[in-house]
This record gives structure tokens, C-alpha cells and sequence, in this order.
């Protein structure tokens, strides 16, 4: 029986995008938003 369920790849971010991620959050953007503005899920935020 083999999986047919495709490798889900892994994405890496930049230090530089991570902070611009913060600072979003910091200045009041919502979570949802950043979430839904990079394709992220919302265990992404929490790291």
C-alpha cells in the first residue's frame, strides 16, 4: 500500500522578514491578518 499524500515542503524566512512579521504584531495588526497576508498557519506566529 503506498501513501499517496504529497511531501508538504518545509519554508524557511528570512531574520529580516521575521521582524517585519513582529513589528506588525507589535504595532497592533491582528493576527488573522498577518496569518492570511503571508500564507502562514498559526503556529507559524508562535516560533
Amino acid at each position: 500500500m503506498t501513501n499517496h499524500l504529497s511531501r508538504i515542503e518545509k519554508r524557511s524566512f528570512t531574520n529580516e522578514l521575521k521582524k517585519q512579521m513582529v513589528m506588525l504584531y507589535q504595532n497592533s495588526k491582528k493576527r488573522a491578518d498577518i496569518v492570511a497576508e503571508y500564507d502562514l498557519t498559526q503556529s507559524v506566529l508562535d516560533r
